[in-house]
Parts: structure tokens; C-alpha cells; sequence
């Protein structure tokens, strides 16, 4: 029998195919453009995987594919832009899945942020608003400043502006304009701490925290993220906390079962939702989970795309795994990548460094302000997350991305 993927996150194809086959199951990959995957590929046999080339931003034609796939099973999601599609295929053919409605409200940032404040889980508000310097008025009324600007279904950081005066609200409102959004344009209040995220599994309803991921943000006037480590190590009773109130966010959001990216700022008065995915964390999360851990965590992605209790709800985890840190290579500028220096280097730091590529030498690179313009990534593992991070990023100042001409 046959589960199928709805597009992927870049990195984790070979954990999804082991996985599958631990349940028994063939994976089919159904893609737009399989070159995102080309480092997964390049590292698995021909035929270890069904793809299936179509275009997944067409239900149609993602309708069709499915209904030739053999004894299809169950249907897997791990992406944000294709959630909702999958959601809504999962149950037109009769395959376990999320509540289509749950997967829509968590896929609007700003339905969100409104219904954890009306419940007392968000001390910020949030309002949706036109892009343009007239919008200027709301935000400041409503919201207040500092604020942060969004796109109610932006991903990959993209279209998110922080902003502390009148002057900087307006010529983001301006900027917003110009841009094309996946969703609307919201604002909400800016958090003061540091930002981390819940790594959580959940089935009917109960809740698990694998573990917290620390993450770093550039300086502005770019907002992306620059590097993470996992797990955190906090105290017992500041985990079981941190578990506890993801719970309630997750719970009055409608996420039920299956993974989820729990972004939060842990500010002086304690955590605050900056955004849930349905999925597990992007960029070398999953991976960092499954060393961690000691365990393919995507075995519990396929359990509960079948219907079934994932086993890593009831696992044992002594946290006697080693901790891994990376940190995310940006270009300095647009152009078109020729390749990197310093790749040669690696090895001689510590901590078994290894370089994962997300992009490829001759690719374009147009946008360098977030996660479009990442080139690759640096991981190194240590005996905590914080010496595992100094390791990575220490290793990731070695290497230059070279990039030729420009916009």
C-alpha cells in the first residue's frame, strides 16, 4: 500500500521513506518541482520513492495523480503552503486526516492571534488592515506600537515588518503595498524575549513536548531566521509549564493530533504564541529531532496519516542524546549563486560538522532578506545545545557563499 506526500519540507524525504516503510507502506511523492529535493534524492536509491511530477498548486490535477495512485492509505502534508489543499483531499477520498476547518483557522495567522486573545491565551490583539500609509491609524489605535506587520499566510518569514515609531509604521505600510501577499495584511503587538519554539506531538487531543528549539533572528531592517539548537535545557518545572500552556494554545486552536511548531517569545511575564504550524519544524528540525531523540520521529507522521496512534506519544526518551546546533548560510546579495569557499574546512571543527545545501551552484538568487536567500546550513552536534550552537556557528563563519552579479 501507497501514503502519499503533498510536496515536503527540503529536508527529511529519507527519514519519510524509511518511516513509510517501517509501516509498511511504499511513499509517493507528488511535487511541482523536484529540484527542492534534490539533496534528499541525490542520497536515496532510484527507486526507493514513487515521484510523481504535477503541479500542486492545481486541485485538479492533484486530484487526478492521487486517483492513480496504487492502494493509496493515507496522505501526508508537512508544508504550510499545502495544508489546507491536503486537508481537504485527505477527506474527499475518505483518508484519516485533520479537520479541514482547523487546518484554515491555523492557517490564518490573524484568525489565530484574535480567538487565543478573546480566550485570555494572547495578551495582544490583532487587526487585519489594508496595506497603505492609511492603514496607519488602526494600527496605532488598536494595536499600538512597537508592532509587527504579517502576512496573515506568509511563510519562510517572508513579509514581516517590525516596526517601533510612526515613521517606520508608515514606510512599511508603503512597502506592504508593493508586495504580492499569500494571505491579508494583519498587525498585532511585538513581543519582548527571546524566541523559541514547542516542538509537540499530539493525538485526540493529548499533548507531548519533544523538546524546545532555541532560535536567533538577524538585526533589521532583515527579519529571518539565522540560527537554532535543540533540545533547550530548562528547568523541570519551567518545561512542564512550557508544556502545559502549549496544550491550551494548541487545544483552543483545534490542532488535535499530529505535529506541531509551536512559535513563542518567552517574555518576562512567560510564554507568548508568535505563530503555530501543523507540521513539524522546517530546515534541520526534523533531523535534529530524529538524532536527538534517537528515533525516526517521521514513523509518527506516517502512524497518524493511517489512522493510528503514533508510538512516540507512549515512547521512552531518556534525553541522553547528544544536542545539535545549526545555523542557516545567507547570500549577502541578489545575484546568481556559482558555489561556496570554505565547504573544505568543516571538518576540521568540532562537533562532526556537516553542510546541507538548499540551494544549487547556477540557481538565482532574487530575495536575500529571509529564507528565500539561505544558501545552505551548518549543523554540529555537542553534549548541550548551547555548545553545540557555538560549535556550528563558529564553523559557519568559514563559509562565503559566492555570488555574482546582482538585481
Amino acid at each position: 500500500m501507497t501514503l502519499a506526500a503533498l510536496e515536503a519540507l527540503s529536508f527529511g524525504l529519507g527519514r519519510m521513506v524509511s518511516a513509510a516503510e517501517e509501516t509498511g507502506h511504499r511513499l509517493c511523492l507528488l511535487t511541482g518541482d523536484r529540484s527542492v529535493y534534490g539533496h534528499e534524492l541525490a542520497g536515496l536509491p532510484d527507486d526507493a520513492l514513487t515521484v510523481v511530477d504535477v503541479d500542486t498548486h492545481d486541485p485538479a490535477a492533484v486530484r487526478r495523480a492521487l486517483a492513480t495512485v496504487p492502494a493509496l492509505a493515507g496522505l501526508i502534508n508537512t508544508t504550510d503552503t499545502w495544508s489546507v489543499p491536503a486537508a481537504d483531499l485527505a477527506a474527499e477520498f475518505g483518508l484519516p486526516g485533520p479537520d479541514p476547518a482547523a487546518v484554515r483557522l491555523l492557517r490564518d495567522k490573524h484568525r489565530v492571534r484574535a480567538l487565543l486573545h478573546r480566550r485570555g491565551l494572547s495578551r495582544s490583539g490583532a487587526v487585519r488592515v489594508g496595506a497603505g500609509v492609511g492603514a496607519a491609524g488602526d494600527i496605532l489605535r488598536e494595536v499600538g506600537l512597537p508592532a509587527v506587520l504579517k502576512d496573515s499566510a506568509g511563510t519562510s518569514s517572508r513579509n514581516v515588518w517590525i516596526v517601533h515609531d510612526e515613521e517606520a509604521l508608515r514606510d512599511a505600510l508603503a512597502e506592504a503595498g508593493r508586495q504580492t501577499l499569500m494571505g491579508s495584511l494583519f498587525a498585532e503587538g511585538f513581543l519582548s524575549g527571546p524566541l523559541y519554539s514547542a516542538e509537540t506531538l499530539s493525538w485526540d487531543g493529548a499533548i507531548r513536548l519533544l523538546g524546545v528549539l532555541s532560535r536567533q533572528t538577524s538585526r533589521q531592517p532583515a527579519v529571518r531566521e539565522e540560527a537554532a539548537a535543540f533540545p533547550v535545557a530548562l528547568p523541570d518545572t519551567e518545561r512542564r509549564g512550557i508544556e502545559e500552556w502549549a496544550g491550551r494554545v494548541l487545544s483552543a486552536a483545534g490542532h488535535r493530533s499530529g505535529f506541531a511548531h509551536v512559535e513563542f517569545i518567552l517574555t518576562a511575564r512567560g510564554p507568548e504564541l508568535v505563530e503555530i504550524n501543523r507540521r513539524i519544524g522546517g530546515a534541520l528540525v526534523g533531523e535534529v529531532l530524529c538524532r536527538s531523540l534517537g528515533t525516526n520521529v517521521y514513523t509518527a507522521m506516517m502512524e497518524e496519516a493511517l489512522g493510528r496512534r503514533p508510538g512516540l506519544m507512549d515512547a521512552h526518551i531518556d534525553g541522553a542524546g547528544p544536542a545539535f546546533g545549526f545555523v542557516l548560510v545567507h547570500a549577502d546579495h541578489p545575484g546568481v549563486l556559482k558555489g561556496w569557499l570554505g565547504l573544505d574546512e568543516l571538518a576540521s571543527f568540532p562537533g562532526s560538522v556537516r553542510w546541507y545545501p538548499t540551494r544549487e551552484p547556477g540557481d538565482a538568487l532574487a530575495h536575500v532578506g529571509d529564507q528565500r536567500g539561505c544558501t545552505g546550513i551548518v549543523l554540529a552536534e555537542a553534549s548541550t545545545a548551547e555548545l553545540a550552537q557555538h560549535r556550528a556557528w563558529s564553523a559557519a563563519t568559514r563559509v562565503r557563499p559566492v555570488v555574482t552579479g546582482g538585481p
